[in-house]
């Protein structure tokens, strides 16, 4: 009877732990933004840098690398910030229509507003994908979420 007992608590603590642990881990895998600014959709990063203009005046550019951005090869990320003072940058490279895993290079910064790294995409079986690169802000208690489409595989 006390096995079977301690068997049980063990299993009960055992899911206490995964249930704290999910908690914890749970802003890394879906972050949370205090705002969201969403890009001109015409704005296309296979062709070009785009920008957002914040609610508070200031300004938030991506720049991808190349300007077809390749599978498997490391590409250049570069994302410039002006009219506030940005602590952190990451980018969140997540597939539109199928989970790729998780891709979320932590940009350095290289000086004032200008903050750069490396990303690189996997390979999709079907070719064409549909890409979502979420630009995440932290400047002072503020969490910025900037979310812009691209394509790759043949298809702009």
């Amino acid at each position: 009877m006390n096995k079977k007992i301690l068997m049980d608590v063990i299993g009960l603590e055992l899911i206490a732990l995964i249930v704290v642990a999910g908690y914890k881990l749970s802003p890394m895998l879906l972050p949370k933004a205090d705002v969201t600014v969403f890009p001109d959709p015409a704005c296309n990063l296979q062709k070009t840098n785009c920008s957002v203009t914040l609610p508070s005046g200031g300004k938030i550019e991506l720049s991808l690398g190349a300007r077809a951005v390749p599978l498997v090869k490391p590409f250049g990320v570069d994302v410039t910030t002006s009219g506030f003072v940005a602590e952190r940058v990451e980018v969140d490279f997540v597939g539109v229509d199928m989970n790729m895993g998780y891709n979320r290079p932590e940009l350095v910064l290289r000086g004032e507003g200008h903050f750069a790294g490396e990303a690189t995409l996997p390979v999709c079986i079907t070719g064409h994908m549909d890409w979502q690169a979420t630009v995440l802000v932290e400047a002072g208690n503020q969490r910025i979420a900037v979310p812009y489409r691209f394509s790759t595989g043949g298809q702009e």
